[in-house]
């Protein structure tokens, strides 16, 4: 134990708050309270100590601390007295100073030598970086304990005072708490107590300036303190750094590069070794496989190295692979020539001036998350030490690694929603109503609360279907062709290698494509297409495999089938390659085309519009005031989308039409207008993401837009939708009046032709009465939006 005054507030220009005296008398008094109260042995001991201190006219009062370290028998019995017995005085960091903690007048050796090892002029900046602050937390500290004794109130919340410094000998930052026991401090109040109204201190307690207020209320002349406080400086290096570590998970203003090097310097501090590195690299997953994202895997010293390292992917990519067959440590302490040689990765790392590389596979709910790296540029790492030393923050390493995989994941999430399953500003603002009153009652302790269903009351539905017309005549056209070419070749193949193997199995193969020639010469089935893919896979591919393996002669004549039969580029999927890209051509020009119109569409009154692709494109609109509550609605608007809806079916067309030479495949289109006057129900269905008819009557309206693309007239018996006209499908002519009017303006306009029919429909199942409009389109005379395909 050492005694001698060392001054925190020498050379500093803060002026003493508060009149603070050294004195025993408290520390006196607690001990002949606790004579009275003391059962054991304790007791004897406490009265020798008060008799020690009564005897002595030094401590009868108030004591000077440049005088007190004369005697040391009577502060070793302080130190005995308020000491836990199992501590270590040579570790200790404990020390009595005056009431407010200006002077330190007694200290253990550990406490003597931290401040000769450390400065004061850096532990008193340490104090007083922010002057703000630290005048704050003292006043704070006295008022704390006024408020206490004379206002019983435990009014002020203090902050803790942590302490850094760096170690000289690892050249890291290591970090204590500063605790003072103000058991041994008696307040006298030196005037009258004033009258508080506690309700003032209440409404300014979470204020920064609380403590002026005070100063205002509580002079600080009215009172001075006595006795002596009793400080401990408690190393708390792992408890700051895992704090540390935390409060950069939570901060979600801090960019990637921040967060990173913020864990990275926290965890060499809890490794002790400045020398050594880390990185970290997420597990990041798309469709079930492993990738990495630059700005999510920045930190990982593998990648970093391997940024512009030829074939690096091909390696790295392995090496993950069998990493996550079986995922376990894997440390290498020296990376020298011989272990580089184990991997291309190893001597990559060696390349780029890492002696030492380890991984540690970091896991978040029993699921792998990613690795953490830790390597040297410096030396060799001892990682079993290590490892040892960073067991309590690997669960928030596994946080963070999850934290990145979860923000990659929002990311692509966001992606997808914007691109294809977005929810549209016309209905938005129903979602994010539903979903704040969902926050609201799980934050009242509501059990088992449901999300509240999404519905649109009494909107007026529009539905139109731009059809490719005989598209299922021409896939099975196509796929006959292509199977057909299939069969030919490998009949000419097998006829060719029965050349170099006279095999009874060859000839039973060539029979077998002959039959199959046959049977689809004219046509083919669904089933006749499962029963020759079935041929294919299980006997001719088999078969040619086999000879290709083991008949170097033969692998030439055998490629030709595999190259045909290839569905990227062979010539067996030819026509079926080029049906799908004239059909793709045309849905991405009609959508193109929709996408286009969608701000012109919404400008005058908001509304749903929701598309499908099929052999073609369909399409719901919905209109009505449930859409937009805040906007007036009025009929004009849904006569106004009615008129649209035509004019937006002749550009179509004219889209459709001009394709005709463009396309590998001629193909045409025929377009359907479903006429709907009632107003109906409509609800969000979270397992299809799209808006659905509520209601017995409304689904009957799903019923029949869903069954008229093939209706025919009812009289000749044939089909109502056809190529270069526009079929208008309706149950009461009151319903067509409007649509009448539409078109006639439109045929004065030249953007139809002067043929409107009016027709009746031949009944559906469950539905009768079907009636239809249908007038041709003219492609000559009107404007054609342009549209790029």
């Amino acid at each position: 134990m050492q005694s001698g005054v060392i001054n925190i507030k020498k050379d500093t220009d803060e002026p003493d708050i508060i009149e603070s005296v050294l004195s025993f008398k408290p520390f006196v008094q607690e001990l002949k309270n606790r004579v009275d109260s003391e059962k054991t042995i304790r007791r004897r001991f406490y009265e020798d100590i008060v008799s020690r201190f009564e005897e002595n006219d030094a401590f009868e009062g108030m004591t000077d601390p440049d005088s007190v370290g004369e005697h040391t028998e009577l502060l070793e019995l302080v130190f005995a007295s308020l000491a836990p017995l199992i501590s270590d005085e040579t570790h200790l960091l404990w020390a009595l100073s005056t009431p407010v903690p200006h002077r330190i007048f007694y200290c253990t050796d550990a406490f003597a030598a931290f401040f000769s090892t450390t400065s004061l002029k850096e532990v008193k900046e340490s104090f007083i970086n922010d002057k703000e602050k630290f005048k704050r937390y003292r006043y704070e500290h006295i008022y704390s304990l006024i408020l206490k004794k004379f206002y019983n109130l435990n009014a002020l919340t203090k902050e803790d005072i942590i302490y850094s410094y760096v170690n000289p000998q690892t050249g890291l930052h290591r970090y204590y708490k500063i605790e003072a026991d103000t058991s041994f401090i008696d307040i006298v109040l030196k005037g009258e107590l004033p009258e508080l109204d506690l309700s003032v201190i209440d409404r300014n307690l979470n204020q920064d300036n609380v403590y002026e207020l005070l100063i205002e209320l509580l002079p600080p002349d009215l009172f001075r303190f006595e006795g002596f406080s009793v400080l401990t400086f408690s190393d708390i290096t792992t408890k700051y750094a895992l704090d540390t570590i935390r409060a950069a998970i939570i901060d979600h203003t801090a960019n990637q590069d921040d967060q990173n090097n913020v864990v990275a310097r926290s965890l060499k501090t809890l490794a002790g070794d400045c020398n050594v590195e880390f990185g970290l690299l997420p597990f990041l997953k798309v469709n079930g496989k492993i990738v990495f994202d630059d700005d999510h895997c920045s930190a990982s010293i593998l990648l970093q190295c391997g940024d512009k390292a030829e074939h690096f992917n091909e390696e790295f990519n392995a090496l993950i692979r069998a990493f996550l067959e079986e995922p376990k440590p894997y440390f290498f302490g020296k990376l020298t020539g011989e272990k580089t040689e184990l991997h291309p990765i190893l001597k990559l790392l060696h390349n780029h001036g890492v002696s030492s590389y380890g991984i540690l596979p970091v896991f978040y709910n029993n699921q792998l998350s990613g690795v953490l790296e830790i390597y040297s540029k410096e030396g060799t790492v001892s990682f079993e030490q290590i490892l040892s030393r960073l067991e309590l923050s690997i669960p928030l390493i596994a946080q963070i690694l999850q934290n990145l995989t979860d923000e990659f994941k929002a990311k692509i999430e966001k992606i997808i929603k914007s691109k294809f399953t977005s929810l549209q500003p016309s209905v938005q603002w129903k979602f994010n109503e539903a979903a704040w009153n969902y926050l609201k009652a799980k934050r009242k302790g509501i059990d088992k609360v449901e999300i509240a269903s999404i519905t649109f009351k009494q909107v007026f539905p529009l539905y139109g279907a731009i059809d490719i017309r005989d598209s299922t005549i021409a896939r099975n056209r196509a796929l006959r062709e292509d199977l057909k070419l299939l069969l030919e070749i490998l009949m000419q193949v097998l006829h060719e290698l029965k050349n170099l193997h006279p095999l009874a199995l060859i000839d039973e193969l060539i029979y077998e494509c002959s039959k199959w020639m046959n049977r689809i010469s004219t046509e083919i089935s669904a089933n006749d297409e499962m029963l020759l893919s079935q041929f294919f896979e299980s006997q001719a591919n088999p078969f040619l495999s086999h000879f290709k393996e083991t008949s170097p002669i033969g692998s030439g004549i055998i490629n030709r089938y595999f190259e045909a039969s290839d569905e990227a580029e062979g010539i067996a999927f030819a026509r079926r390659r080029e049906l799908e890209a004239s059909i793709q051509q045309i849905n991405v020009s009609v959508n193109s085309y929709f996408e286009t119109v969608q701000a012109e569409l919404q400008s005058t009154f908001p509304c749903y519009f929701e598309k499908f692709r099929t052999d073609g494109i369909e399409y719901d609109i919905y209109i009505g005031q449930s859409i937009a509550p805040e906007k007036t609605f009025n009929n004009l608007y849904l006569k106004n989308l009615r008129l649209w809806q035509i004019k937006s079916m002749v550009e179509v067309a004219k889209i459709t039409h001009s394709l005709l030479e463009k396309t590998e495949v001629p193909l045409n289109t025929t377009q359907l207008i479903f006429v709907h006057s009632n107003p109906i129900d409509i609800s969000f269905r979270n397992d299809e993401r799209r808006f659905d008819v509520e209601g017995t009557y409304n689904i009957r309206y799903e019923i029949i837009k869903k069954r008229i693309d093939k209706v025919n007239i009812k009289s000749g018996n044939s089909r109502l939708t056809q190529p270069d006209k526009i079929a208008l499908v309706y149950f009461n002519y009151r319903e067509a009046e409007e649509y009448v009017q539409y078109i006639s303006y439109l045929q004065e306009q030249h953007m139809l032709n002067d043929d409107l029919e009016y027709l009746d429909l031949e009944e559906l199942q469950g539905v009768s009465g079907l009636k239809a409009l249908r007038v041709g389109i003219n492609y000559g005379d009107s404007e054609l939006l342009t549209v790029s395909s």
